[in-house]
């Protein structure tokens, strides 16, 4: 039984490849995952078992969206002396700030947020770092395959078995090219997918077996650029938060600055997908950002170099899903393990797959078969941990944010005194589309044209961008 997508292979064209560990992804969350079981094995003198890593970039890191802030927590539990082996950090965090834009005036707040801190963290390329991830990998004896797409799960009865990958050189009709390449079917003991958000195979998984948290999932669309910025206008570890403009009153989200070395400055947009508006689009409010006095006095007489976009899930602690189940595990944002309240996820995508190797290497121990029991402890430790604390305490925030300014200050203010309890716990969630109205209620006409930017200052359209 297969969860299938279009492969035009047959059975007899494919062959099968049989591994102990097979890790779908190869994100911070999977890398960390196989990188920590290699340690493990290597502590207690446990030979290596065959742990393969698929990704279905031509490279490790090149889906990953350069400029984040990472806490070095589990960067530091897995490579204590990551410094001295040139992992690629840009910057220890220098200065930070939290303001709240209106059109043309931003006001810094005298209090940074307790979730803003980032004393002690690092501004980093996300590319650069899951890369150099990957050959830590590899010269632990981990096969890390690029260029290969997971398109089908392999079951056995409700036990997962493994994946199938994708066939190569199909042309648009979906026809066979003389280059043709048949998919391979990996069958292993135990399957981790960490796919990122809103996996190809994960978003299919869950619902198969039932794997749904408390509420339903909610998602957000990030938008971010890299500026190559004229020299000296802001220091490498510069870090900014923001509220408000360009976004109303009613829409959820915020804008992030970060200053990288080489006078390379992110600027990032993020969109809540439950906005009413209909014209609402997150990639054209960046441009409107960007030409905010705040934003503006950065990148004025700079070029863009980079683009992308992202989605992330916001549902909270309450969204998470059933991370085992029989012959498998779930890993970092595939699992919604994002920190809302921080917008961080490197670090919690990392802590979960150390909680999911210490879980494989129980059961490659004990010979416990990788059943949904016996991988059920990696769930258990990984929210009982800091990281697992630190989620709970953001439980209600995206529902908070929801209620609109300046009610959501409210919420939040409680939930920071309660242990994100609140007023209401847990509070509501809508699904996003609940949320969306049609043109002619949102504009009192239903002819009503998207408007045009008011300037085309720092404006770089979207097939430029892409």
């Amino acid at each position: 039984m297969t969860i299938k997508a279009t492969n035009l292979s047959t059975p007899s064209e494919r062959e099968t490849l049989e591994v102990d560990i097979l890790f779908v992804g190869a994100g911070p969350a999977n890398l960390s995952a196989a990188i920590h079981l290699a340690k493990l094995c290597q502590k207690q003198g446990k030979e290596l078992p065959n742990i393969a890593v698929i990704e279905k970039a031509l490279e490790v890191g090149a889906h990953q969206i350069s400029g984040a802030v990472l806490n070095p927590s589990a960067l530091q539990t897995l490579f204590p002396n990551y410094l001295e082996l040139n992992c690629p950090l840009e910057s220890k965090v220098t200065s930070e700030e939290f303001r709240f834009l209106t059109r043309n005036r931003s006001f810094k707040s005298p209090i940074l947020p307790p979730q803003m801190h980032n004393h002690g963290n690092y501004v980093t390329s996300l590319s650069k770092l899951t890369r150099w991830l990957g050959k830590q990998a590899e010269e632990l004896g981990i096969n890390v395959f690029t260029g290969f797409t997971g398109t089908e799960i392999l079951f056995d009865g409700s036990r997962v078995i493994g994946v199938s990958t994708g066939d190569r050189g199909i042309n648009a009709k979906m026809e066979k090219k003389p280059n043709f390449e048949a998919g391979v079917n990996i069958k292993a003991k135990c399957t981790v997918f960490g796919e990122g958000v809103r996996g190809f195979l994960t978003k299919s998984l869950i619902p198969k077996l039932g794997l749904e948290g408390r509420n339903p999932q909610t998602f957000e669309t990030g938008v971010k650029e890299v500026w190559e910025c004229p020299k000296g206008r802001f220091e490498p570890g510069y870090v900014m938060h923001t509220m408000g403009y360009p976004l109303d009153r009613k829409t959820v989200g915020g804008s992030f600055v970060y200053g990288m070395k080489d006078d390379l400055l992110v600027i990032g947009l993020v969109v809540s997908l439950n906005y009413s508006d209909p014209f609402m689009e997150p990639y054209k409010e960046l441009q409107k950002l960007k030409q905010h006095p705040a934003i503006s006095k950065f990148i004025e007489g700079g070029k863009q170099i980079a683009y992308g976009a992202k989605a992330i899930a916001s549902g909270g602690y309450y969204a998470i899903p059933k991370l085992y189940f029989d012959g498998g595990l779930i890993t970092g944002e595939s699992g919604a393990l994002l920190d809302m309240s921080r917008l961080k996820g490197i670090h919690t995508g990392m802590w979960s797959g150390i909680f999911a190797a210490q879980t494989l290497m129980e059961n490659l121990i004990q010979n416990s078969g990788f059943t949904s029991e016996s991988l059920a402890p990696y769930q258990k430790h990984l929210l009982e941990s800091q990281v697992g604390q630190d989620l709970c305490k953001a439980r209600n925030f995206h529902q908070a944010l929801s209620t609109g300014l300046p009610k959501a200050f409210l919420h939040l203010g409680i939930q920071q005194i309660t242990a994100g309890r609140g007023l209401i716990d847990p509070m509501p969630t809508q699904i996003d589309r609940e949320h969306y109205e049609t043109i002619a209620k949102a504009h009192g006409n239903a002819t009503a044209q998207i408007p045009e930017l008011h300037s085309k200052d720092f404006v770089v359209d979207k097939l430029t961008s892409v």
